[in-house]
């Protein structure tokens, strides 16, 4: 009978000591998983610096854009460096971006980082931004508007081609490289030209805070390196990331340490393009064809 009471009382004891570990090792796992989602909160949750990257031919994205308006309402975000390493692109293209980065500058601060290329519409993206930093050996300006095209009436000439064309005035249509290039079509081109390039010295000028004439010097299509365009006050600082990061922190006190976010851009088209130029290491046939129209851009050799 003893021996029965013995083995209660430590059947007693085992199951209060089972259920304390019970306890315990339910408390631990709760513990682990508000951890866990503490640093969850942390990486995605709590603050960061949002970081886009410009790269390619500069067009009108409206999921770019889209992003971009959307980081305006993200409190989390605390600052957007924009990194850069393009040849510029289609006048609207770079305006429609310069824009969109002025919008976000109107919440927090905006760094641009140029890498190997930021010349043109890339250098008009940069110009949006509060702070422009560049690598000593970065290529960059190249201020100006480009419309090219080409005149083939005389080799259809000589393989018998003649095309006719009916249209409702004499402009309309021109440049046209299947009718010669009449002066007033030259003349009537070369003022739209001269205006996008109007705006794009405006932009420059009061971004930059220069003289309208000093940029105008600059803007005959020349490019500089990082050091040139940092004695010109084309860009603020040589350096890279860190640099921004240290501005940041200095002007704006925002950690050093602070996670950076990559905002993703996605669409159809730009899959397509993306996953072309991974594989092949180039640009898009269809994104040199965009450099035969009104754009600002780079691209010598071409």
């Amino acid at each position: 009978m003893a021996f029965d009471v013995d083995l209660l009382i430590d059947r007693r004891r085992l199951k209060r000591k089972l259920a304390f570990w019970r306890v315990a090792a339910v408390v631990a796992f709760v513990a682990a998983v508000l951890a866990a989602v503490g640093t969850f909160q942390d990486h995605w949750g709590g603050p960061y610096i949002a970081r886009l990257t410009v790269d390619g031919v500069i067009t009108d994205d409206r999921e770019r854009d889209s992003v971009l308006d959307a980081l305006t309402k993200e409190s989390a975000a605390k600052a957007l460096i924009v990194r850069i390493d393009s040849p510029g692109g289609t006048v609207v293209g770079g305006e429609a971006l310069f824009g969109r980065l002025r919008a976000v500058a109107a919440h927090m601060p905006v760094v641009a980082v140029m890498g190997e290329l930021g010349t043109s519409a890339a250098y008009m993206t940069a110009a949006a931004c509060d702070l422009i930093i560049a690598h000593e050996g970065t290529i960059t300006g190249s201020i100006g508007v480009i419309l090219q095209t080409a005149d083939m009436t005389a080799l259809l000439d000589r393989v018998g081609i003649k095309p006719e064309t009916i249209k409702s005035g004499a402009l309309k249509a021109q440049p046209n490289p299947f009718e010669p290039f009449t002066p007033e079509a030259r003349e009537a081109t070369q003022k739209l030209v001269l205006d996008m390039h109007a705006m794009f010295v405006d932009m420059v000028a009061e971004r930059r805070r220069l003289e309208r004439d000093t940029v105008l010097k600059m803007a005959d299509g020349r490019v500089f390196t990082g050091r040139q365009a940092l004695a010109n006050g084309l860009i603020d600082r040589l350096g890279g990331e860190d640099e921004a990061r240290t501005w940041l922190h200095e002007t704006h006190a925002i950690d050093r340490d602070l996670a950076i976010k990559d905002l993703e851009i996605v669409g159809p088209e730009r899959a397509i393009r993306d996953l072309v130029t991974k594989i092949t290491g180039k640009a898009l046939f269809v994104e040199r064809l965009t450099l035969d129209g009104l754009v600002s851009v780079w691209h010598p050799g071409l």
